[in-house]
Parts: C-alpha cells; structure tokens; sequence
C-alpha cells in the first residue's frame, strides 16, 4: 500500500491569520474531538501492545520508550509519571529522547537523523531481551526511532510503536504497531497539536492498564502513590478512611506507621 503522511497534509483551514481568537479556539476544539475517536479505532492495536508489556514487566523486564521531539517528551513525561502514581522503580518505565535530556527543554539539531545515537542510548541501559522498546513517532519516518527498533529486533527485543500515518516506515518495523490516524493538523504539519493529543492518549492507555494488570491498583484508588506531597497525604488518608470506614485520626496514624496506603489498609486489616 502507499504510504501517505496524513499529519503533514494540508490544514482543513485556511487563512488562520484571519480569524477571531473565538475562532480559533473553536476550530481547534472541533478538530481535537475527533482524536479521540480516532485512538478508538486503534484499540484492537493497542491491546495487543498491552498483553506484550504485561507480559514482559512480569517477567522481570522494563518498559522503554523512544522518540525524538514532541514524542520523545511525551514518553518521558508518562515514564516519570509512573513511579509517584503506581509506586513502581524509577528504572521500570523509561523514556529516551534524540538529544538527550537537553532535548527535553530544547531542540538538539538533527539528532532525530541519527541512525546509530538510539541503539547506544539503549545499551547506556543495558537493553536485553526482557525488555519491550516502544518507538513514538508522528510520522513515522523518524530515523532515530526506526532504525533503534531494527537494531530491537535483530537483538530478539520485542518493539512496538505509536505513530499518526497509516503503513509508515516504522508501523512497518514495529512487531505490534499503534496507528492513531488523525489527518492533517488544524496548523498544517503542527504534529505537537493533534497527533501529540493522540499519542499522550495512547500512553496514558499503555502504563495505567499495565499497571492496574500488575497490582498497583485497589478498587479505583492509587494505593501505591507516593507520598510526596501534603495533597497526596491528605489523599492517601482520603482513601484509607473510605476503604476501612475509620475516623481521619485513626487514618492518619495508620500511614504515618506505615508510610504506604496499600501497608495500612493491609496491616489494619491483618489487626482487627
């Protein structure tokens, strides 16, 4: 089939300059409500992702996460948002952008071009086959991200993928590929715009399914957060109030012990 970037075809909108900011605003809305709709269509794709990081995080392996640009930031931001939200390690969900960090805050200059950088940003990890390499690309011709994951099925490392263009380069690379397929950008080839909404969408899909499939969940609670903070003390307390139906005193002795939402409810019930 012929591969088509739908994120870098012309914008369904013109002369933008011209409109009023109320507009604008209502134009960009009505193209962000048809993200979602499309993330729905891929569901089947991301299943099947899902089963493979379960999988793998059971057996002992991690999650990375690789891109360059917006993408790259966009797997960095759900990987550091892994440990305070689910209790995990910081090494079990890990985000890997071209650039290095300095690409987190500012563009690095051609380092999605690279061919060879994501492989090595990989083994500074010591990648082996237990672990599960997700490539994140708009477009899906990102050479950084598609030649990393060559590298990933050479070395019997399972990848996946999270692109915005039906049968790209990278869709084509990935073992278990996520097509999200958006259409042009309300600001002609923007990919930060919708196609970053769906990928963000996709992402807060992968860790939070895998991470209730692994435990770190109680009823709908986040038994496993950490404490970091007095709004997520005061959460914590929240919860551990509701579940044991007990008084905010004796709530919040119990994780001022324990230190763990999951310790106290645990250990007040092993107590009484």
């Amino acid at each position: 089939m012929t591969f088509i970037k739908t994120t870098e075809q012309d914008s369904n909108y013109n002369h933008l300059e011209k409109m009023s900011i109320n507009e604008l605003l209502k134009n960009i809305n009505n193209e962000d409500k048809t993200v979602p709709l499309a993330v729905e269509k891929a569901l089947p794709q991301i299943e099947k992702l899902v089963t493979k990081i379960v999988l793998k995080l059971q057996s002992g392996g991690r999650l990375f996460y690789l891109g360059a640009g917006t993408s790259g930031r966009l797997g960095i931001l759900d990987a550091s948002e892994c440990p305070p939200t689910f209790g995990v390690p910081h090494d079990l969900v890990i985000g890997i952008i071209a650039g290095g960090d300095t690409a987190i805050r500012k563009a690095v200059e051609f380092a999605e071009d690279s061919k060879n950088l994501g492989w090595k940003d990989l083994q500074n990890y010591s990648i082996n086959d237990k672990d599960i390499v997700i490539g994140i690309a708009a477009s899906g011709t990102t050479p950084y991200v598609i030649a990393t994951l060559e590298e990933c099925n050479k070395n019997n490392i399972i990848t996946g993928c999270i692109t915005c263009n039906k049968n790209s380069p990278l869709s084509q690379t990935a073992q278990f590929p996520i097509e999200v397929v958006v259409g042009p950008e309300f600001v002609t080839g923007s990919s930060r715009m919708k196609a970053g909404t769906a990928q963000k969408l996709v992402l807060n899909m992968l860790t939070t399914t895998t991470m209730i499939q692994l435990g770190h969940i109680k009823g709908n609670k986040m038994v496993d957060m950490q404490l970091s903070n007095h709004k997520l003390v005061n959460r914590g307390i929240r919860m551990i109030m509701q579940e044991l139906d007990i008084s905010k005193e004796v709530a919040e002795n119990l994780l001022h012990t324990h230190k763990s939402v999951r310790a106290a409810i645990q250990n007040y019930n092993h107590g009484n």
